[in-house]
């Protein structure tokens, strides 16, 4: 994805669920008028889930999400179904595609249940109208047959009927997709809140070997793009310059925000009246949960000698001799607890759903994934009671500098009181 690309994080994920040979990768590509997904008579032709970032009219910048059959058979089969139900916990709107010729069947029907248990909008789409000789989904709408609304268990007018050899009803689908689009965004923007036009706002970025070749890494860009929304003035400098830069500004900046790397430095070359955040710390606002994430931190303190920390990162990357995540967390936390501590790492979708094993999770800034994956993640820990933070946070909690660092945000200082 370019640099000028809307970030897969920022897009609406659709995802399309259905047993096999239903028609969802021939529904994806009538959708979207492009051949994304192999069409095969042949079952089970999707094995993995195909990821598509597009512009989507009436929507604008989407994620499409094909996914393996429901239906799917023997040992690799359940492995691509659990791959499929992992979509759920990052799909803003579920498009269940049913076979018009047979039906609900018990599959659809779980994954129904998996739909409202996780609350995502969803629709049912009956494929293959130009097989039959009436609509099957008018049926199901029918709003005085009690029966055919309990067949379904789909909200109300969210069921039609489509064909995606002869396009009869795309049109209307889409539009139907559109009318699901979860209202309002974040509760909290990045930075774009706390900074009045014309401020300043510096920008510390640590450019070491981990750091991507000619560009800033995404939360950079994002903040840059969320401070310029709002007519700020946005300052990056390398972590080196950060005295020198304040030296010759002609006013002081309303903002510092720092790389968590280098956490230490930033914090002694900033005087204590201007406020000093980290990229990660607003990303724990702006898609997560910072109440939880500070409260999870101060876990650090009462970890054993052999417990078991999971740390957990959004993106999958080359690891480098210097990682954060694999390399210098871990260091950190062993010097900080004085434990000898066991570490597991997952990355990408690989998240577990029993955490019961970890005595603390410590999870990125989450800048790759959506709202909706962030939050699961974050629910997953605290209804198994399992404390989370992230790197940034934890490492400012680490260098006794959390307070200081989360003074920026009104009405959250006080969770260290």
């Amino acid at each position: 994805m370019g640099l000028n690309s809307t970030p897969s994080s920022d897009r609406i994920h659709i995802g399309f669920f259905g047993k096999r040979n239903a028609g969802k990768s021939s529904v994806i590509n009538a959708v979207t008028g492009q051949n994304l997904s192999i069409v095969s008579e042949v079952k089970g032709t999707t094995t993995d889930p195909v990821y598509k970032a597009m512009e989507l009219l009436p929507l604008g910048p989407v994620m499409m999400i094909d996914t393996p059959g429901l239906d799917d058979e023997g040992e690799l089969g359940k492995l691509r179904m659990q791959k499929s139900f992992q979509v759920l916990n990052k799909t803003d709107i579920a498009v269940l595609v049913v076979d018009g010729r047979i039906g609900i069947s018990e599959e659809d029907r779980s994954i129904i249940r998996r739909f409202r248990q996780k609350n995502i909008p969803y629709i049912i789409a009956f494929n293959k109208l130009d097989l039959l000789e009436h609509s099957i989904g008018d049926e199901l709408n029918t709003e005085n047959d009690s029966s055919c609304t309990e067949k379904v268990a789909s909200p109300a007018g969210n069921t039609i009927s489509i064909s995606s050899v002869t396009g009869e009803n795309i049109h209307e689908l889409k539009e139907l997709i559109a009318k699901q689009v979860p209202s309002g965004q974040s509760k909290y923007p990045i930075v774009s809140d706390l900074i009045e036009p014309c401020d300043f706002v510096v920008l510390v970025v640590s450019i070491d070997s981990s750091a991507p070749k000619g560009r800033l890494i995404l939360p950079q860009q994002q903040t840059i793009r969320d401070i310029l929304e709002v007519s700020g003035t946005a300052i990056v400098i390398k972590e080196t310059e950060l005295k020198s830069t304040l030296e010759s500004l002609g006013k002081a900046p309303s903002l510092i925000i720092t790389d968590s790397q280098v956490f230490a430095s930033a914090a002694a070359d900033t005087p204590d009246d201007i406020p000093l955040t980290s990229f990660s710390i607003l990303f724990a606002r702006h898609k997560g949960d910072l109440a939880l994430a500070v409260k999870g931190a101060a876990a650090v303190d009462i970890l054993n000698d052999g417990d078991t920390v999971l740390i957990s990162e959004g993106c999958t990357h080359h690891r480098q001799c210097d990682d954060i995540g694999t390399k210098k967390l871990p260091k950190w936390l062993n010097q900080y607890t004085g434990k000898e501590l066991h570490f597991e790492f997952v990355s990408g979708t690989e998240y577990p759903e029993d955490l019961t094993p970890f005595r603390l999770i410590v999870h990125c800034g989450g800048c790759m994934l959506n709202e909706r994956e962030m939050k699961y993640r974050l629910q997953c820990a605290e209804d198994q009671n399992i404390p989370i933070t992230n790197y940034g946070i934890l490492i400012a909690y680490m260098q006794g500098i959390l307070k200081r660092c989360i003074s920026p945000f009104p009405g959250f200082p006080c969770l260290l009181d």
